[in-house]
């Protein structure tokens, strides 16, 4: 097992976090998701937080990291979120009319402790999106846009 230290501790937390856009709007694609993860990995190295695992997903992003136990996750995710925010909308101006008060993530987050299940939580990181890109080819059903009166297949709005 990898143990980290600080002066007189040794310490081994590892965290997988979920966060996403406001609205789950589907914007983390193409440029936005490179310069997210950019952001997201230069947050972390100022904290001194290990990325082990990461993806950004079409509507959220899941991280699998190591917290120095001087952090709260609470004081993480609020750092990690509110620079990102910041940093996001200097980047790509044009997202202020779309997110109000320079708010992009969600209040929210899922946080969860891992233990000696890390392997799978890795794993399941790595195929995050082969999953969603298989679940939305599953889809079968179809639904008229009211704004085109097209059909739509569920999940591609």
């Amino acid at each position: 097992m990898d143990m980290n230290s600080l002066a007189h501790t040794k310490w081994e937390c590892k965290y997988h976090l979920v966060f996403a856009p406001k609205f789950r709007r589907q914007i983390i694609y193409g440029k936005i998701k490179q310069d997210v993860a950019s952001i997201l990995s230069m947050l972390c190295k100022r904290k001194g937080i290990e990325i082990i695992e990461a993806e950004c997903c079409r509507d959220h992003v899941h991280m699998l990291v190591r917290i120095p136990p001087k952090y709260s996750v609470s004081q993480i995710m609020g750092y990690l979120k509110g620079k990102s925010s910041l940093m996001i909308f200097e980047r790509h101006a044009n997202l202020k009319y779309k997110y109000g008060n320079r708010h992009f993530w969600c209040r929210g987050y899922y946080v969860d402790t891992v233990g000696k299940n890390a392997k799978k939580i890795q794993e399941y990181i790595q195929n995050q999106i082969q999953e969603d890109l298989q679940y939305d080819q599953m889809s079968l059903k179809e639904y008229i846009d009211p704004f085109t009166g097209e059909p739509v297949k569920e999940g591609k709005k």
